[in-house]
């Protein structure tokens, strides 16, 4: 469904962000994709949702290829591929609900549906309650609940989420967690990056990709059965 094939990144004044980097994620897989800090998570969360394309290789998702798709056609990728940020990127001053109702009007839907929609995607990230609340009124972790109530609109096929729990609590973050679990359990594929390795551990029968100084150095579904792996 994802597949990434030698694909390099490179900026003009930052250099290599990714080198020479192959994986496949299949349909319905949690995947963490973890490094330290500029190991290019991010920049592959972008080339996933094409946001970015590579400097050489190829990225293909859900039958969109960086080679051959359009400038005018990538709207319809973003609507097969859902994205989480970090720092939420909610409308301040509305609600839950207008946020979430928002994401929906922009995809055409229409406007009979989009309140009894957006109610529903509220109710799914455990947040029917709040819906009348501005989203300032809420923590962080129900602001990240409803970005991904707002990602969810377009019943994508995979979820991207570039450091979702970076701003978050512990208990935040067990929340999230589950919520993103119970998401991929419907058959999502959810692609998460993180340096939180302890967070990782605490998953393990998900995926792990480790990225290192843009080249991927491990990936837990090539590690033989019965060996440890090493570290992630």
């Amino acid at each position: 469904m994802i597949k990434l094939e030698k694909v390099s990144k490179e900026y003009a004044r930052r250099g290599p962000a990714l080198r020479d980097v192959s994986f496949h994620v299949r349909k319905g897989e949690f995947v963490f994709l973890t490094g330290h800090s500029g190991s290019g998570k991010s920049t592959t969360l972008r080339l996933i949702h094409l946001a970015e394309r590579p400097t050489a290789g190829e990225v293909r998702v859900s039958g969109f290829s960086s080679d051959m798709v359009k400038e005018g056609e990538i709207w319809k990728l973003r609507r097969r591929v859902g994205m989480v940020f970090q720092d939420f990127r909610l409308l301040r001053g509305r609600t839950a609900l207008e946020n979430v109702g928002f994401a929906l009007e922009v995809t055409d839907a229409r406007r009979e549906e989009v309140v009894p929609r957006a109610q529903r995607l509220l109710s799914q990230v455990g947040l029917a309650a709040k819906s009348a609340a501005l989203v300032h009124e809420l923590s962080g972790g129900e602001q990240q609940r409803v970005a991904i109530a707002r990602a969810l609109v377009t019943d994508p096929v995979v979820l991207l989420a570039d450091e979702p729990t970076g701003n978050l609590d512990d208990r935040a973050t067990r929340g999230i967690m589950e919520l993103f679990w119970d998401i991929n359990a419907l058959g999502m594929a959810v692609i998460m990056a993180t340096h939180d390795l302890d967070l990782v551990k605490s998953y393990p029968r998900a995926r792990t990709l480790e990225l290192d100084q843009g080249r991927l150095v491990y990936d837990s579904a090539t590690v033989p059965a019965g060996s440890d792996g090493g570290e992630v």
